[in-house]
C-alpha cells in the first residue's frame, strides 16, 4: 500500500505551529530562570551547617529525580485541587517544570561548588570578604563556568520533556501538533514537521545559552 505525502495543509497551519513554539519557548525561559535560581540556593543549602535543611533538600531532590515528570505534572494539576490548590494549565506546567529542573540542576550546581578549590574560599575570607560575598563573587562564578555545558544540556532536555504538558491542555507545540493531525488526518507529515521544529529549537536554545555563557562567564564556555 503506497502513501503519498501531502504538505498542502502546512501553509495554513504555520500560525498554530508558531504559537505552539512560542509557548514552548516561554515555558523553558521561565523554567530555566526560576529553576537555576532555586538550584543555586538548594545546592548552597545542602552544604550549610543546618542539618534539617540539608535533609529536606535531599528528600526533595530524591523524590523528584526518582518519579516520572508526567506523574509530577498530574499531581500538581489534578491532585492539588483536592487540597483546595487550583492552578491553571500554564501555571501548573511552570511549577512542575521548575521543580523538576531545580532538582536535577541542584546536583549539577552542587558538583560545580565542590569543584572550586577550598583555597579560593580561604583566600577571599582572608581578604575580609563576608561568607555571602565569597559565595556570590568568588565561588559561584567559578562553579558555573565548570558546569555550564551540563546546565545547557539539562535546559534542552527539559524543553524536550515539556511536550508532556500538552496532556493538561497547555497549548504548546505538541498540543498544536495533536490538534493539526486530528483536523488534517496527516499524522506522518504533522509530526515530521513538529519534530524538525523541536530540532531547530534545540539547536537555537543551545547556541543562545552558549553565547550568553561566553558573555557572562568569560572564557571556558563552549
Amino acid at each position: 500500500m503506497s502513501y503519498s505525502l501531502d504538505f498542502g495543509w502546512l501553509y495554513g497551519a504555520l500560525g498554530a505551529i508558531g504559537r505552539g513554539a512560542a509557548m514552548t519557548v516561554f515555558l523553558i525561559v521561565v523554567t530555566t530562570l526560576a529553576g537555576i535560581l532555586i538550584s543555586v540556593l538548594a545546592a548552597a543549602g545542602r552544604r550549610s551547617g543546618t542539618r534539617w535543611l540539608r535533609q529536606a533538600i535531599g528528600v526533595y531532590v530524591e523524590v523528584i529525580r526518582n518519579t516520572p515528570f508526567l506523574v509530577q505534572l498530574f499531581f500538581i494539576f489534578f491532585g492539588l485541587p483536592s487540597m483546595g490548590i487550583r492552578l491553571d494549565p500554564v501555571m501548573a506546567a511552570i511549577v512542575a517544570m521548575t521543580l523538576n529542573m531545580a532538582a536535577y540542576t541542584t546536583e549539577i550546581v552542587g558538583a560545580g561548588l565542590d569543584a572550586v578549590p577550598l583555597g579560593q574560599r580561604e583566600a577571599a575570607s582572608a581578604l575580609g570578604l563576608r561568607p555571602r560575598l565569597v559565595f556570590v563573587k568568588i565561588v559561584l562564578p567559578q562553579a558555573l563556568k565548570v558546569i555550564f555545558p551540563a546546565l545547557t544540556s539539562q535546559v534542552v532536555i527539559m524543553m524536550l520533556e515539556s511536550a508532556v504538558v500538552s496532556q493538561i491542555a497547555v497549548r504548546d507545540l505538541t498540543y498544536e501538533a495533536d490538534m493539526l493531525q486530528a483536523r488534517t488526518f496527516r499524522a506522518f507529515e504533522t509530526y515530521l514537521v513538529v519534530t524538525l521544529v523541536y530540532l531547530g529549537l534545540s539547536v537555537v536554545v543551545r547556541r543562545v545559552l552558549v553565547a550568553v555563557g561566553r558573555r557572562t562567564l568569560s572564557a571556558g564556555v563552549t
